[in-house]
């Protein structure tokens, strides 16, 4: 659990079936030693989209490629305001 209290980027996970991963995806993955599934949301969590563009490597399309990326695997990216005091709490659905 997690907890904030200033504005926050949600990512929720739902993975697609069948998702073919361009070359450079699978050269991601094959760098950070993860799939891109799990690297992606900590990462924009983290640094926010263009960071997370940044940190990936994507070049000056970036932001756009990462959009793109995370629409075809199924990560949702959702922006959530707080009120002073409010607090967001995040739980990973368990399989």
């Amino acid at each position: 659990m997690f907890y904030t209290n200033f504005i926050y980027c949600v990512i929720l996970f739902n993975m697609p079936q069948d998702v073919k991963k361009t070359t450079k995806m699978k050269s991601l993955e094959k760098k950070f030693k993860r799939d891109l599934e799990v690297i992606i949301p900590e990462l924009v969590n983290e640094y926010g989209l263009s960071g997370a563009a940044k940190k990936l490597g994507l070049g000056e399309s970036g932001k756009s490629t990462l959009s793109y990326w995370m629409l075809k695997l199924g990560i949702q990216f959702r922006k959530v305001a707080l009120a002073p005091g409010e607090i967001i709490e995040i739980r990973r659905i368990s399989d």
